[in-house]
């Protein structure tokens, strides 16, 4: 039986403000655990490594965002983009602002590598 994701991504910044990163990354929707996370550009090449990893793991579901590039990374009949289908992986978002200060908004804290935005991230999420 394939299992149930939501995907979604989040803003940050590297070295400056001019500098802007997106951390994509899967929740299992079951036991809202992280599965997977990518950092980069907000890219399909970014996005690709996501959604590939759980097509890996047989979904059954993958619920998004409406944002365009999911409809051709994931195949339409395991595709869900209905509003209010990824509320969990949203509240992620504002705990990881929370408890990561470097991935806060109005802040004049942030990584200065991508190295240390992904370690930080291993830790956060499996350490």
């Amino acid at each position: 039986m394939g299992k149930m994701y939501e995907v979604d991504e989040l803003c940050t910044y590297i070295g400056n403000k001019n500098r802007k990163r997106w951390v994509a990354y899967s929740l299992r929707k079951d036991t809202k655990e992280v599965v997977n996370f990518a950092v980069g550009t907000r890219t399909k090449r970014t996005l690709k490594q996501i959604v590939n990893s759980l097509l890996l793991s047989e979904a059954k579901i993958i619920y998004t965002d409406k944002l365009n590039i999911y409809n051709s990374l994931i195949p339409e009949e395991i595709h869900c983009n209905k509003q209010y289908r990824i509320n969990h992986i949203e509240r992620k978002n504002l705990t990881l602002r929370t408890h990561l200060k470097r991935l806060n908004r109005k802040t004049i804290c942030f990584s200065k590598s991508m190295v240390m935005l992904t370690a930080c991230l291993k830790i956060y999420f499996w350490g």
